[in-house]
């Protein structure tokens, strides 16, 4: 959507160890990206970290030929009011308490308007514009298909349990900018709890611990994926039963997000690596089935949702099964999509560089 717009938007990846910077003109970074110290406990080193940083970008694009930034855009964790760029009470942050005004900040210190929204969004929305979405439907395109696709379920695995939703090219922030958040949903398999009780890192670590009745706290999500693959010494069974509980929790959440949105869904974060052993228990949930009280059963989701890592659901997936039907008492006819489909795709940008997209793309559609 934006790959010849010649508008430059400063960008930012906020981690909890570094900051790193970068710019984006046309769909595409401009500039090396270069990490900052972030000094999450102290506010004024990591309000100095943010100017040096943007400060240092804008040198960098003057040397290089390139024309004046036009806007300051990046994800930043919440609890936020993004709206007004108002941060709040963040436990990976604690230099952030009782809100502070970063976008107004940095628009005083810079002269340009900043946004800021979530990662799960603006990933969402990055693979909209420039990613899954798109690619998606030129692959349609090219096969002659009538099918395309305009809503899109991002979702991203990792620290914790992101979300987005996309609709007709439109970021969904709802009227408090909690639109499309799924992390305190209902955890299928512990009821009163939040949802990314199960779908997080931690969640791996947990479940093969109780499954295993230890506690080594060393262990990471990358130990538990080298146990699962016989990599590794350890319980394989109990570390492919962590990916999974992981699944079916994840897959429950989206279930409900499919349901009203009615979209593709695109999987990111760096848990998604271990795909092989979360995507069965995730898609098992999407074809569950319900019953009424005299027992008829219902397809939990009304369309079909086709899992286009595998090479035999991709080729199934874009086979036309449209058929041409007569209009009554005529002798017009005319096509009918009888089967409903949708697909769940692993991000071929990568989850940062699909992020930083989006805070592109969503700068550019504010201004």
């Amino acid at each position: 959507m934006y790959q010849n717009d010649q508008r430059i938007v400063l960008t930012l990846d906020a981690g909890g160890t570094n900051f790193v910077f970068s710019a984006i003109q046309a769909n595409e970074e401009i500039v090396k990206p270069f990490g900052l110290p972030a000094y999450t406990d102290d506010i004024e080193k990591c309000l100095d970290t943010l100017v040096e940083g943007f400060t240092r970008l804008k040198m960098l694009l003057r040397e290089d030929g390139y024309g004046k930034p036009v806007a300051i855009s990046f994800a930043f964790p919440g609890p936020a009011d993004y709206e007004n760029g108002i941060i709040g009470d963040l436990p990976n942050f604690p230099a952030f308490r009782d809100g502070i005004p970063l976008g107004p900040f940095l628009q005083k210190e810079f002269g340009i308007p900043v946004y800021i929204n979530n990662d799960g969004n603006l990933f969402a929305y990055g693979e909209a514009i420039a990613g899954a979405l798109p690619q998606l439907n030129a692959k349609l395109e090219a096969i002659g298909s009538s099918r395309r696709y305009k809503n899109l379920i991002g979702i991203t695995f990792g620290t914790g349990f992101g979300s987005g939703i996309v609709i007709n090219q439109c970021l969904l922030t709802g009227d408090n900018g909690c639109g499309g958040d799924v992390w305190a949903f209902r955890n299928k398999l512990h009821p009163g709890k939040i949802a990314e009780e199960s779908v997080s890192k931690r969640a791996i670590l947990r479940v093969y611990n109780d499954l295993t009745n230890t506690n080594e706290i060393g262990l990471t999500p990358e130990d538990i994926y080298e146990i699962a693959e016989g990599k590794k010494e350890g319980d394989r069974q109990a570390a492919e039963k962590s990916f999974s509980q992981f699944g079916e929790v994840a897959g429950d959440v989206i279930a409900h997000l499919q349901a009203f949105t009615d979209g593709i869904i695109v999987l990111g974060g760096g848990i998604i690596g271990a795909e092989k052993y979360i995507l069965p228990a995730l898609k098992k949930e999407l074809e569950d089935k319900l019953y009424t009280f005299s027992n008829l059963s219902f397809d939990r989701l009304q369309m079909k949702v086709y899992d286009l890592t595998k090479e035999n659901n991709m080729n199934d997936f874009f086979i036309e099964r449209s058929i041409m039907v007569k209009v009554p008492r005529c002798n017009e006819i005319v096509c009918y999509n009888s089967v409903k489909r949708s697909a769940i795709l692993i991000s071929a940008l990568g989850t940062n560089k699909a992020i930083s997209l989006g805070a592109y793309a969503y700068a550019l559609s504010k201004l």
